[in-house]
């Protein structure tokens, strides 16, 4: 009786240590939006507000992470990404998300996948704006791209560039692309997640009752923005749309206007993106560490600005600084919450900080950001 009574004890307490999880796993996934807004002057500012989405309520979309690509550069690239990528998709998968897979014109790879068999299944929906097949830039919407692509946009050295579209000719064949499949070190859930590059994804979401709708991949300023699944059509189609901006890469030739590195050419698009699309959020809020993601070959100071005050509009001087002065530095905002304008949301990133520059002015922070 004693023992017995012990063990359920034991098993009580068992439970209770296991209820913070289980009570983390069913709240509200929680980011840092920020975006770019414009003002009555013209000018943009930087914005960020704490932003939670109910995780059965939201989508991820993997836009085109092939297991190779015509452009080295571009294909190593999404090679180095695709490990932390997977993390947040495992992570968010076992929140309750909606994992869809995107890796286009590689659907007869995936013909007999339980994931596509998911998606072919959905049913169609009528729309009040047609669903398009590609979603080309949108001049009622949108300002001209901020670099010039003209190229394709690959930035592999000519001679290395040569020698890999010779070696994969060699085995596709007539085919006009590489890529087979989606990069393998990304994970697809048989049970639980879809697999499409059309449509169906919207037809998926309708069927779930997935409002929201979480965007990483390749590329930026192409398929991410005009894919059928991507950022343009799902705005079109009234669903809430962040652009996970760590977790994405441009097709950029820093040969090509305006002529910055291919970093900061990313960085462009992914601004484009805040001020005419959709705000952006990084996967370090997702896996709960301090540092977003960022390649290695990255060497650039890392410069962070945080502001808070409303008399001088440094939030629309410092990113117009930033962009003329500094556009080979990489630059990070903390901005203050736009709801609670004492609360800086995004403060960890002063962990990899090289330097600081502080434009605060009459504000009182929480404990830990000020010892921060």
């Amino acid at each position: 009786m004693r023992n017995q009574f012990g063990m359920n004890i034991a098993l009580f307490v068992l439970f209770l240590g296991v209820l913070p999880a289980l009570a983390d796993d069913s709240a509200p996934l929680q980011f840092t939006a920020q975006r770019r807004v414009q003002d009555d002057a013209g000018r943009w500012r930087i914005t960020q507000q704490q932003t939670q989405w109910r995780p059965e309520e939201t989508a991820v979309v993997i836009c085109d992470m092939w297991d190779t690509h015509t452009c080295k550069n571009a294909a190593m690239r999404v090679a180095e990404m695709a490990p932390r990528m997977n993390q947040v998709v495992t992570k968010l998968r076992d929140r309750g998300c909606f994992i869809i897979h995107c890796p286009s014109n590689t659907m007869d790879f995936y013909k007999d996948h339980p994931a596509r068999k998911r998606a072919q299944a959905a049913k169609q929906v009528a729309t009040k704006i047609p669903l398009k097949g590609w979603c080309h830039l949108d001049r009622k919407h949108e300002s001209e791209l901020p670099i010039d692509d003209s190229d394709g946009g690959c930035d592999t050295p000519a001679d290395e560039q040569a020698k890999w579209v010779a070696d994969w000719q060699k085995t596709a064949g007539d085919k006009r692309w590489p890529w087979t499949r989606q990069i393998e070190t990304i994970e697809i859930d048989a049970d639980r997640d879809a697999i499409t590059d059309s449509a169906e994804a919207f037809y998926l979401m309708h069927a779930r009752g997935i409002k929201n709708v979480i965007v990483m991949g390749v590329h930026t300023n192409m398929c991410v923005l005009g894919r059928p699944f991507s950022i343009r059509q799902m705005v079109y189609q009234g669903q809430n749309v962040l652009l996970m901006r760590d977790m994405t890469d441009a097709m950029y030739n820093p040969a090509k206007r305006p002529f910055v590195s291919h970093l900061r050419g990313t960085e462009l698009v992914t601004e484009h993106i805040e001020r005419h699309w959709c705000p952006t959020i990084t996967s370090a809020e997702v896996l709960g560490v301090t540092t977003p993601f960022s390649f290695q070959g990255d060497k650039r100071p890392h410069l962070v600005f945080m502001i808070g005050e409303q008399e001088y509009q440094t939030d629309r001087s410092l990113p117009e600084f930033v962009a003329q002065e500094l556009p080979e530095f990489r630059c990070n905002f903390i901005v203050a919450d736009e709801k609670d304008p004492n609360y800086f949301a995004n403060i960890d990133v002063l962990d990899t900080a090289d330097l600081l520059v502080v434009r605060v002015r009459c504000r009182t922070l929480p404990e830990r950001q000020l010892e921060k």
